[in-house]
């Protein structure tokens, strides 16, 4: 995989951060693990999260307020998260989650080819776009400096006032010819 931004996967019980580690290896994605949402928030805000399978409901802080703080942060706030569920389907926490711009709400347990799709659905995409970010701020540095140039041209250096210049003279004169043109 060309990027090392990882999938990180939150989640307060060990058997499901390793049935979904598990199930997202095939992938051959880097993978991350917190076992909070605190946590979660650290590593989220150190860098390097691509993808975040976040648990909604955890001791502490939770899933939606986990959500809710990183799209209040510029650098975190377009980072797609999949939220899961072990409660059932509940039409309050899909509005809020949705409302958050939560990529989608998956219910445990989890089936693993549906999950590994969406994964690498939603991790394939946020690689391209961030890509994508970095030509056109790599565009966008060449225009300014083409800009830049054609404004302020560059301007021919000047010699050195140490230079030498020879004195010019017509071909085959001596300094006594030169005398005579004059009087």
């Amino acid at each position: 995989m060309p990027s090392d931004t990882r999938i990180l996967i939150v989640d307060d019980h060990e058997d499901t951060l390793y049935a979904l580690e598990s199930a997202l290896a095939p992938l051959g994605y880097l993978l991350g693990r917190a076992t909070s949402g605190d946590e979660a928030l650290k590593q989220v805000l150190r860098g390097q999260v691509g993808l975040l399978l976040l648990d909604v409901r955890m001791p502490g802080v939770s899933g939606l307020e986990v959500v809710r703080y990183m799209r209040r942060v510029e650098q975190t706030q377009h980072i797609p998260v999949l939220l899961l569920t072990g409660f059932g389907s509940d039409h309050e926490l899909t509005t809020a989650a949705f409302r958050l711009g939560v990529a989608d709400l998956v219910l445990k347990p989890v089936d693993p080819w549906a999950l590994r799709t969406k994964v690498r659905y939603l991790y394939d995409a946020q690689q391209r776009h961030l890509a994508l970010e970095r030509e056109v701020r790599r565009l966008r540095a060449l225009v300014r400096e083409h800009t830049e140039a054609a404004v302020h041209p560059a301007r021919p250096a000047l010699p050195h006032p140490d230079a030498r210049v020879p004195t010019q003279r017509p071909m085959g004169a001596h300094a006594g010819e030169l005398e005579k043109d004059r009087t």
